[in-house]
């Protein structure tokens, strides 16, 4: 063999064996978790009877470490001053539709299935996500689509990978109900135009259609239990249709429990939420119908009730008929399900309305009026969302394992409850979203950099304005 090319081959070995990569016991370790300490003037934890004086939260990662009263931050890690603020779990709002953007009138509602593509759905789904986080909602429960098929699980999946900002999700896609039972309605019978929900006639068809809106990843299912609201003779009880039959429910709650997932019931008139509560669902929604019989059972069997309460004032002016009146019927119903001890989860159902034009915490609001402290109201969106979720080991409270999920507001809802429609500060899963009160406070290294900058600009003689 030529000399020359044998000492070329060896070379070759050689240079593969230096440049060969470093082994995985040599490559650098990845980066420790941020740590970053908040200080709380006052801690809602959703834990304690009343607030936690001067507390120092310790969050490394996207999870709570510790909560300490009166604690001190250690060296080096940066540290958020909330200490003129009251600090509370991140919300949640267990009844969105971010794919919906109001529909007081059918117009409304009709002009976005069919003159809007489900990408640009899409496309404003995740800007109002973005909008709930802003307004302090670091989870939504999304309770449809309305037309836009699977579109909030790419919303989910967008946040999720980090994509757009906003809330941790759990979403229903297209819910159910029977054939002809929803919109859009009143169009030729020549045209085929978007549907606003899966229709399922029948027992097969209720448990393909739950394999199916699962496979293509449902958290939840919803199914419509009735529509068409009147009141009786009495002119007290709200009556509704009933849209399913009792076997094709059961069997949309029994395939959806079997898989290992829960069912909520769009049940407005107690026609409806009887229904609903016979084939077992996890929640009702809205509900202003509700009688106090079945207020009774609702509590002894731990059924959730979300009631919508904003959304069904808002609209009632653009519906009349009988919605004014409901909107009055469902008051006395959630003052007498507050003293029965039903497990009231505060739903806005953001959509019916525009997510620009009301803020989801107005909720709150409402909830107080109409006979809860403000704590127990806090809680409908922290502690009792979180058990209906099934996240209650994730978040909620603030301690130690959660979610770093916090929110902060500058005066004290528990003498204001309106406090909460101002929120100033909201980290997500240990992430800054906003910030609208003292910025943080840096390291000590980072703090003296920033005295020496500022000095040394007084001596060359810039001016400094440190707003």
């Amino acid at each position: 063999m030529n000399p020359l090319f044998t000492r070329l081959i060896r070379f070759t070995f050689l240079a593969a064996i230096v440049c060969a990569p470093i082994s995985n016991a040599q490559e650098k370790p990845a980066p420790a978790p941020k740590k970053i300490a908040i200080r709380a003037g006052r801690l809602i934890d959703g834990k304690s009877e009343t607030p936690i004086l001067n507390a120092l939260i310790l969050v490394e990662g996207d999870k709570i470490v510790s909560v300490t009263p009166g604690g001190s931050a250690p060296a080096g890690v940066e540290v958020i001053d909330l200490s003129k603020a009251t600090v509370l779990p991140g919300f949640v709002d267990a009844h969105t539709h971010v794919l919906l953007q109001g529909d007081i009138t059918q117009e409304e509602y009709d002009a976005q299935l069919l003159k809007q593509s489900i990408p640009y759905r899409a496309i404003l789904g995740a800007r109002n996500a973005q909008i709930a986080l802003g307004h302090g909602f670091t989870s939504i429960r999304d309770l449809e689509t309305e037309g836009a098929m699977y579109a909030d699980v790419d919303v989910k999946h967008a946040i999720n990978n980090g994509e757009v900002p906003g809330p941790h999700m759990q979403v229903s896609t297209r819910a159910m109900t029977p054939t002809g039972a929803y919109g859009p309605y009143g169009y030729s019978w020549e045209i085929t135009i978007p549907q606003g929900v899966q229709y399922v006639d029948g027992v097969d068809e209720a448990r393909k259609a739950v394999r199916e809106q699962i496979r293509y990843g449902a958290d939840w299912i919803k199914y419509y239990s009735d529509h068409g609201y009147f009141y009786g003779p009495d002119g007290v009880v709200l009556h509704s249709h009933v849209n399913f039959t009792d076997e094709e429910a059961k069997a949309i709650v029994d395939e959806t429990h079997r898989l290992g997932h829960k069912v909520a019931a769009h049940a407005i008139g107690s026609d409806g939420i009887a229904a609903a509560l016979k084939a077992g669902v996890d929640s009702i929604e809205h509900g202003d119908g509700l009688t106090e019989p079945q207020m009774e059972e609702m509590a002894r069997r731990g059924i959730y009730w979300v009631p919508t309460i904003m959304v069904g004032a808002y609209v009632a002016p653009g519906r009349a008929g009988n919605w004014t009146k409901m909107v009055d019927t469902e008051k006395a119903a959630f003052q007498l399900a507050l003293k029965k001890g039903v497990k009231i989860v505060l739903g806005t159902d953001a959509g019916g309305f525009d997510w620009r034009g009301l803020n989801q915490a107005l909720e709150f609001d409402y909830y107080v009026k109409y006979g809860m402290t403000p704590m127990q109201a806090i809680r409908t969106a922290t502690t009792t969302a979180a058990e209906l979720l099934g996240w209650s080991d994730k978040m909620g409270t603030i301690e130690p394992g959660k979610w770093a999920d916090i929110v902060a507001v500058s005066g004290d809802p528990l003498k204001d409850i309106t406090e909460l429609q101002h929120v100033k500060f909201v980290m997500k899963s240990g992430a800054v979203f906003r910030n609208e009160l003292k910025y943080s406070q840096r390291t000590m290294a980072g703090s003296a950099a920033l005295l020496v900058w500022i000095r040394i600009h007084d001596v060359v003689g810039y001016s400094t304005n440190l707003a």
